[in-house]
């Protein structure tokens, strides 16, 4: 039996996978520079990214610190303690291609076309 809590570790879990995942890629560093930064195998690294497996807090301030990032910005702590709606923005950008369509997007000049791009994309999902 799963404690009641499970349920929000697991999404604790799977923000902060994202949130690693997301300023390593930023730095354009591998899963096996971090994990070499970290000590770990770049296995271990991708467990964490997926939020198979949890961080402890050592490897977490060692992660912050070879990241360039503070802990706090690696647990999506507001220090205004408002809840900012970043986990869904951070797990979409973890997102394999992710960085990559923005910084693309972030390079076209001409609005109209950015937004025919955006119209492209809202078409494309499948989820309605």
């Amino acid at each position: 039996m799963q404690p009641k809590d499970a349920g929000r570790t697991a999404a604790l879990e799977l923000a902060i996978g994202a949130r690693i995942r997301t300023r390593r890629r930023q730095l354009g560093l591998s899963q096996t520079d971090l994990a070499e930064k970290l000590g770990v195998s770049f296995q271990q690294v991708q467990k964490y990214e997926r939020g198979a497996n949890r961080v402890a807090a050592s490897t977490l301030i060692a992660a912050a610190e070879a990241l360039g990032a503070t802990v706090s910005s690696l647990v999506g702590e507001d220090p205004s303690g408002r809840d900012s709606g970043d986990d869904e923005i951070f797990r979409a950008l973890a997102r394999p291609g992710a960085l990559e369509l923005l910084k693309a997007f972030d390079g076209i000049a001409d609005a109209r076309a950015r937004a025919a791009l955006v119209a492209l994309a809202k078409e494309m999902v499948t989820d309605r």
